[in-house]
C-alpha cells in the first residue's frame, strides 16, 4: 500500500513539474552555460518528483499521517529549494534571466522555491498521501 501511495505521488509530482519547469524556464539563461533543452526539463522535473515522493516518505515514516507529517514535509521542501538554488547559483549550475522575482534576503528566485512546496502539498492532496 505504502509503496502504491509512494508511486501515485511520484507520477503526479514528474507531471505537474514537468508543466513547471516549461512555463518557468523562461526565467533562465543557461544550464550548465548550454542551451535548456526539453531533455534537460524532463531530468528536472523526474529529479523534482523524485525529491517530492522521498520526502514524503521520510516525513510518513518519522512524523506518521496526519497534518504534521503533511506540514513537515511542505517546509523539507521549501528548504531544500532553496538550498539547491543556492549551491546551483553559487556554482554556476543555471543562471536566472533579469525576469526571474528574486527572494530579497535570500537572493534566490521565487518560482523554484515555490514550485517544490506547492507542486508537493498538490502531489499530496490529489493522492491523499496523507490519509489513510
Amino acid at each position: 500500500m505504502m509503496l502504491k501511495k509512494i508511486v501515485v505521488v511520484f507520477v503526479f509530482a514528474f507531471l505537474l513539474n514537468f508543466i513547471w519547469e516549461h512555463l518557468h524556464s523562461v526565467f533562465y539563461v543557461s544550464y550548465k552555460g548550454g542551451e535548456i533543452t526539453n531533455f534537460i526539463l524532463l531530468k528536472a522535473a523526474l529529479f523534482d518528483a523524485t525529491v517530492i515522493a522521498l520526502t514524503a516518505y521520510l516525513t510518513l515514516s518519522l512524523f506518521g499521517r496526519g497534518r504534521v507529517g503533511e506540514g513537515v514535509s511542505i517546509l523539507v521542501l521549501i528548504i531544500f529549494a532553496i538550498l539547491l538554488e543556492k549551491w546551483a547559483l553559487g556554482t554556476g549550475r543555471w543562471v536566472y534571466t533579469d525576469a526571474m522575482p528574486i527572494i530579497p534576503f535570500l537572493r534566490v528566485g521565487l518560482t523554484p522555491v515555490i514550485q517544490l512546496g506547492l507542486l508537493g502539498y498538490i502531489s499530496l492532496r490529489i493522492s491523499n498521501f496523507f490519509r489513510d
